[in-house]
């Protein structure tokens, strides 16, 4: 309290920075995501990274323990990843149990409301406190904090040591979890290849033919080559080509596009448990299938 011509005054409530700046991080983060043209540049992972990270977990501790006494700055930086680590994923399995799922946007958004939440509540817990008891956190002590490593004389020369070794071992812990995230390793490449029945599902196959009258499965293929690959598609009946449409006979696939469709074809010859192969090449290798996939089939004459 300060006393003013006898008259007990209370002391000015600092204004805490730490709040105001999770919360423009949060804002930040969303524009970044939502707005299509920001989105395409590397500071939508910049921001990416706090935001699921370290600012929930903050925001989470900073409601929780208000008053400066509870906690002190290094405790309340370790624990703020600490809880993100474990507040994230349990936000994530809950979305599961819901009609969004686990997609961006309803991680964004739920992520968004947890954190702002939590420093609504922070703001309110720290006002209700005496002002040299909540915690705050000032550009003036931020700059101190910064400063007083490089302004004061450590102890020892060990001291010295284990501050860089510190500083160094964070740094590095940053670039490698950046580099991490912005160059994910790539995966195995492969090509999915499927047939579905005509109610698109993996049953219910038609086995019995007549000879003359077409047949139709849908045919999928799926991209993970990481390149763009061109795809030429057989089927055969007991070792002899059947005739197919033209655009099913050979087409072109960037990386992650999938093409799938109904295919018909007409069996050419009658005999019972015969090979029906599916037969995919990759580029312009037509002598060995890169996948291959076969259904056998009964074929009678017409009446």
């Amino acid at each position: 309290m300060n006393y003013i011509t006898g008259i007990a005054m209370p002391n000015k409530r600092k204004n805490s920075i730490d709040i105001p700046i999770v919360v423009a991080l949060v804002l930040l983060t969303d524009l970044f995501i939502l707005i299509p043209e920001l989105a395409s540049t590397p500071i939508r992972t910049v921001l990416g990274l706090p935001m699921v990270l370290f600012l929930p977990g903050y925001a989470l501790i900073a409601a929780l323990f208000p008053a400066k006494d509870d906690l002190d700055g290094i405790e309340r930086l370790a624990l703020g990843f600490g809880l993100s680590i474990a507040v994230v994923p349990l936000i994530g399995l809950g979305l599961n149990y819901t009609p969004w799922g686990i997609r961006l946007i309803p991680i964004l958004i739920s992520l968004s409301v947890f954190t702002l939440f939590m420093c609504a509540v922070a703001v309110y817990r720290r006002a209700h406190l005496p002002s040299d008891k909540a915690f705050s956190v000032s550009s003036g002590e931020v700059y101190g904090s910064l400063k007083a490593p490089l302004s004061e004389q450590p102890e020892s020369r060990l001291d010295r040591i284990l501050t860089i070794i510190l500083v160094i071992s964070v740094l590095a812990s940053v670039v490698a979890l950046t580099y991490v995230v912005i160059t994910p390793k790539q995966g195995e490449k492969f090509t999915e290849f499927y047939i579905l029945g005509m109610d698109g599902k993996a049953d219910n196959y038609t086995t019995q033919y007549t000879m003359g009258d077409n047949g139709e499965v849908i045919i999928g293929v799926v991209n993970h080559e990481y390149e763009r690959v061109k795809y030429t598609m057989d089927i055969r009946l007991n070792n002899d080509s059947l005739s197919i449409p033209s655009n099913v006979q050979s087409f072109t696939l960037e990386h992650n596009a999938t093409w799938e469709r109904p295919v018909a074809f007409t069996p050419n010859s009658v005999g019972d448990n015969m090979k029906l192969e599916f037969l995919l090449f990759k580029n312009d290798d037509l002598t060995v299938p890169y996948r291959d996939l076969h259904l056998w089939v009964n074929v009678t004459r017409g009446v």
